[in-house]
């Protein structure tokens, strides 16, 4: 699986992002909101094409399970052919539970109920994270096109044991296994 969080819209970043997606032979993408629209607080990125990344991204469509960012509204979903206005979802991750969503609602500082060595996944804030805390495994691709506190632009990868978070070089910049906990 591979995670993308935080497009805003941005053409160059998401073919730099699709391109892992197929070197790492990523069968689902997991994507964690803010997919066409920079919002109102953020600069217009460079490559801002929002109706050329829904295109893009709809050719995997059937591979996509999505989250609605505070940046995503119902004009965004006439132009994606894929569910992305849902404020969260539940997956299993090598057999763990993982809580998927956005980070605007939900996030490391207000978690869903979660039990032990459950995955809370989440962007918004544009930090990369994979690491334990108080049992849960946190985890935060970071962005692919706003990245902030000096990261690089990062995505994020489920190789079926760990979470990793990757630039997009494919350097790897933080990991943790599932089976930590």
């Amino acid at each position: 699986m591979l995670f993308i969080s935080d497009i805003h819209g941005c053409l160059p970043a998401l073919e730099k992002a699709l391109f892992w997606a197929e070197r790492l032979q990523a069968k689902h993408l997991i994507v964690l909101g803010d997919v066409l629209n920079h919002g109102p607080r953020n600069p217009v990125p460079d490559g801002y094409q929002p109706a050329k990344v829904a295109e893009l991204l709809n050719q995997y469509a059937d591979r996509i399970l999505a989250v609605r960012g505070n940046c995503d509204s119902e004009v965004d979903q006439m132009l994606c052919e894929f569910p992305l206005l849902a404020d969260y979802n539940n997956l299993l991750l090598g057999g763990k539970r993982a809580f998927v969503t956005h980070g605007h609602l939900w996030n490391e500082n207000k978690l869903p109920p979660l039990g032990s060595g459950d995955i809370f996944c989440f962007g918004h804030s544009h930090l990369p994270m994979a690491m334990w805390q108080n049992d849960k495994l946190m985890f935060n691709p970071g962005s692919i096109t706003l990245p902030k506190g000096g990261h690089p632009p990062s995505l994020g990868h489920f190789d079926g044991n760990a979470l990793r978070v990757l630039d997009l070089d494919g350097n790897l910049l933080q990991q943790a296994s599932i089976n930590e906990h």
